[in-house]
């Protein structure tokens, strides 16, 4: 599921109406000239939103370009599968923008969420050491399950932490949980910023290179994604699942917080 910040879209255009959701898990039903896809194809997608209030994927249908699926993962469910597409990509392009190498230091932030909690496991195929941080006093799914090397609760100041397991500073930060300026000095000089958010992106200094993830759609990326999840190799977590026409509990659940995993909505 997707909601814009507070929960609220300004007022479509007259006679217009927006659409919701950027992931999808299911069946090709029909495809267009020239397509690789055939129906009764299983499949996963992303549904491309911008310009804002596009998105379409909370529906029974939903038409998407080629360049935007994956075969969905073999012997996964499909709610579980429908969790990669949005924040799997989000992760993997962020991660992509790290550049980190095998042995390189890298600072994860909102380690236990959607995006921080896939980005945990692919900096760690990468070889890369991670610290991950987030709001859990144990960061059990981060250590345990994503397999990261260390974790700081974001109660601490996260900077001195940082610091006090790298002195020089890591090579690199995924900040998904918008610290932004908060973090910048735990970033060693000539490092690497990444954040997911824009309103999070901190002020340039000591030649580190500060990028933005604006995640789009990518077939081939997506195609790892499903492939490192059916072999078990990419954890997928559900935190609830709603009947399509209870929509608006859904999101009433995720409003409240408190969970891990993503809500999904089904048409069963």
């Amino acid at each position: 599921m997707t909601a814009w910040s507070g929960g609220f879209f300004p007022a479509p255009p007259e006679g217009a109406a927006y659409g919701l959701g950027w992931d999808i898990a299911g069946v090709v039903d029909a495809v267009g000239l020239g397509s690789p896809w055939t129906p009764g194809q299983t499949v996963i997608a992303f549904s491309n939103g911008l310009p804002l209030g596009l998105n379409r994927g909370q529906a029974e249908y939903v038409v998407v370009a080629s360049h935007a699926i994956a075969e969905a993962p073999a012997g996964v469910e499909p709610a579980h599968a429908a969790t990669i597409p949005l924040n799997g990509l989000t992760a993997a392009q962020s991660v992509e923008l790290l550049g980190i190498q095998a042995g390189q230091t890298v600072l994860i932030t909102g380690a236990e969420g959607a995006v921080g909690g896939y980005a945990v496991q692919l900096a760690k195929r990468r070889g890369a050491v991670v610290i991950a941080s987030d709001l859990s006093p144990d960061g059990e799914f981060a250590t345990k399950v994503a397999g990261a090397d260390v974790y700081v609760p974001a109660s601490q100041p996260l900077t001195e932490a940082v610091r006090k397991v790298c002195p020089e500073g890591v090579d690199a930060v995924l900040d998904t949980a918008r610290l932004g300026q908060a973090l910048i000095g735990a970033v060693a000089d000539g490092g690497r910023f990444v954040t997911t958010r824009i309103d999070a992106l901190p002020q340039v200094e000591r030649g580190i290179r500060v990028l933005l993830t604006q995640v789009g759609p990518d077939a081939a990326m997506l195609t790892t994604l499903s492939d490192l999840a059916a072999a078990g190799d990419l954890a997928l977590r559900v935190a609830e699942t709603y009947p399509l026409q209870e929509a608006a509990r859904a999101y009433a659940h995720m409003t409240r917080g408190g969970f891990q995993g993503r809500i999904v909505l089904t048409m069963d």
